[in-house]
């Protein structure tokens, strides 16, 4: 089973109504193919990070998939929408793999930090406490 995630960014003159019809269609689309929506998070309006399509803010949404199949056909949509303004699908099952050999091959041990190879000068040492003077001596 493969995962995907799925993040595009809406035009912000798109009207909430138009959204949620985009939104449900572009599900519709994924799970047609066989996919299984597994996670799904609209993160709303945000700052774009430079102007696209004149637009320096757009909406946010963040779909996760679960497909044996591609998502070709959801990305031919999106490519095709004039509402999207930028949308990236990515397969993120290889990522978790890689990163779960490492944990079983190299668990986290506590390591001694080793002792620096130069001695340190005078001016980096920490000067000693001197005993406090009493009063009326």
């Amino acid at each position: 089973m493969r995962t995907y995630e799925v993040l595009f960014i809406l035009s912000p003159q798109v009207p909430e109504e138009e959204t949620a019809s985009l939104i449900t269609d572009f599900k519709r689309v994924a799970e047609s193919t066989g996919a299984k929506l597994t996670n799904e998070e609209a993160w709303g309006r945000r700052r774009l990070a430079y102007p696209i399509q004149k637009f320096t803010e757009g909406n946010y949404h963040l779909f996760v998939f679960d497909s044996d199949g591609s998502l070709s056909e959801l990305d031919r949509r999106m490519r095709n929408s004039d509402r999207i303004l930028r949308h990236m699908i990515v397969r993120t099952d290889l990522d978790h793999k890689r990163a779960e050999k490492l944990v079983k091959r190299n668990p986290k041990k506590e390591r001694a930090r080793p002792a620096p190879a130069f001695p340190a000068t005078p001016e980096q040492k920490v000067p000693e406490a001197e005993p406090a003077a009493v009063e009326g001596e």
